[in-house]
């Protein structure tokens, strides 16, 4: 597969990670237990926020591997 191909899909792939972890990451945020705590509000803002480059940082590695020849 084409390095251009590899991007192509990686790219319409992060970009559904992203809109499926925010709306995820909304609707946990709604619970009790999160919602009336600030502190754990913060907490979960600041671990949701930079938790999706952990699934994303495999992709990307996929998509900048040159194709084996």
């Amino acid at each position: 597969m084409s390095i251009r191909i590899r991007k192509l899909i990686g790219t319409f792939a992060l970009l559904a990670l992203v809109i499926v972890w925010a709306l995820v990451a909304m609707a946990i945020a709604q619970f009790p237990p999160i919602f009336q705590n600030p502190w754990i509000a913060g907490i979960y803002y600041v671990v949701a926020g930079i938790g999706w480059v952990l699934p994303a940082m495999p992709l990307i590695k996929w998509m900048s591997k040159s194709p084996v020849r």
